[in-house]
């Protein structure tokens, strides 16, 4: 915690000429970036990934005409071409896996008032008056100037971006899933592939609620990496 609490300062720290005493909050979104690049890798696999998916989709059609109502029978035999094909249902999901530890990071350090028994310094930065260790929750109890005040403004702009981006999310995957993926009249679900397809299109707006109840710095991760996210997907999947 000590290293990345110094990594986070010395961001701030270089940029401050020109985010002055935002500087702290500019780091964070700058050390956002550099995460999402370095998973991208594994994003343009998952992008691989789906085209691949889309292309068996025929072959599942097929399995599911074969098996009929038979379940079990009809899950091995996906499963079975998935491995065949060296195709994963769920490797998209990996980009947003390996994310999780710098976010838990952000959160435990902007949760602590201290780091290796120091006084923790990065609580006292701030976004636009804002306390980067402050919640929204803590705002509906009149902190900060309440909902309202200049710390409420600051989240109601990040509320309103992932509102934006969670809708073009949102409409983006229900245009771009799997074809094939969903049941037919009559059919029965092939187990797992449509599973993940149709919670999919939901999840950005899971990001609402993370931005209301972690600390603002999080709040921050969260919403720089679901802007990226959209961007990218928009390139990956045209």
């Amino acid at each position: 915690m000590s290293v990345f609490a110094g990594l986070v300062e010395h961001l701030a720290d270089l940029l401050q000429p020109l985010f002055h005493a935002s500087a702290a909050a500019a780091a964070i979104v700058l050390f956002t970036a550099l995460v999402r690049l370095l998973v991208h890798p594994l994003s343009r696999a998952a992008a691989r990934g789906q085209r691949a998916r889309a292309a068996l989709q025929p072959r599942v059609a097929e399995l599911r005409r074969k098996h009929g109502k038979d379940q079990q029978a009809l899950q091995k035999a996906v499963l079975e071409l998935h491995a065949e094909e060296k195709v994963s249902p769920l490797s998209g999901c990996l980009p947003g896996l390996l994310q999780l530890p710098a976010f838990f990071l952000l959160y435990h350090l902007f949760s602590n008032p201290t780091i290796g028994g120091q006084d923790n310094g990065l609580l006292a930065h701030d976004l636009l008056g804002a306390p980067l260790g402050g919640r929204w929750l803590d705002l509906l109890g009149g902190s900060g100037g309440g909902v309202f005040g200049g710390a409420g403004l600051v989240y109601a702009g990040l509320f309103v971006l992932v509102a934006v981006v969670a809708g073009f999310n949102f409409t983006r995957a229900k245009r771009t899933a799997v074809p094939g993926a969903g049941v037919g009249e009559g059919e029965q679900p092939v187990p797992g592939v449509e599973a993940v397809s149709k919670v999919v299109p939901y999840l950005s707006f899971f990001t609402l609620f993370t931005v209301a109840v972690v600390p603002l710095a999080a709040a921050l991760y969260v919403v720089t990496s679901t802007a990226w996210s959209a961007v990218e997907r928009a390139v990956l999947y045209r």
